[in-house]
């Protein structure tokens, strides 16, 4: 009985040596694929990001601007002056208060006493308008005033949006808000 052996040593070593150049062409584009892929997620994550911020940011400038200017005109003696950029009222001290809206800054400042405050930046659109008390007992229509004089309630909506990664968008509805002022009588 005679027994031969032979080495496989040498077929095993040729088989691992290396990849082959399909493998290598395989491996690099899942690689690339896979990359793509996080790439492209990665970017949608910030742009995500960022309009979530800015919806943040206007959230809060909007919440207390319309706090303020609710403040300020429930508790207001009356109008002095209201054009669809400017609203002037005297306080319940008998100061003078004053909304302005600069379209070219895209602002609404608040002025009391010479100290201005500037409540909204990034403002695309901003309107006041003024109405007068509702004739009929237990309606809640409004009809335009003739005059500051007469004024009871004040209209304002406006609409800010602010710039993500070069492009403007509107990541913040429009405001509205009818205010009464409760001082006049």
């Amino acid at each position: 009985m005679d027994c031969k052996t032979t080495s496989t040593k040498s077929r095993s070593r040729r088989r691992s040596a290396g990849f082959t150049l399909a493998e290598a062409v395989i491996t690099i584009g899942i690689t690339g694929l896979i990359m793509a892929t996080l790439a492209s997620i990665l970017a949608f994550s910030g742009h995500n990001f960022e309009a979530f911020t800015n919806y943040v940011d206007l959230d809060g400038g909007n919440r207390i601007a319309m706090d303020t200017l609710t403040r300020d005109l429930r508790e207001c003696n009356r109008v002095t002056a209201c054009t669809s950029t400017l609203l002037a009222v005297e306080d319940s001290d008998g100061s003078a208060i004053s909304y302005s809206y600069s379209s070219t800054t895209q602002t609404l400042t608040r002025t009391k006493n010479g100290v201005s405050k500037t409540l909204l930046h990034g403002c695309d659109m901003l309107s006041f308008s003024i109405a007068q008390r509702n004739p009929v007992g237990g309606s809640y229509d409004v009809y335009p005033a003739p005059s500051p004089a007469t004024a009871k309630v004040v209209n304002v909506s406006w609409n800010c949006s602010r710039t993500i990664f070069g492009r403007r968008m509107n990541t913040e509805s429009a405001q509205t808000a009818r205010v009464v002022i409760r001082k006049q009588g």
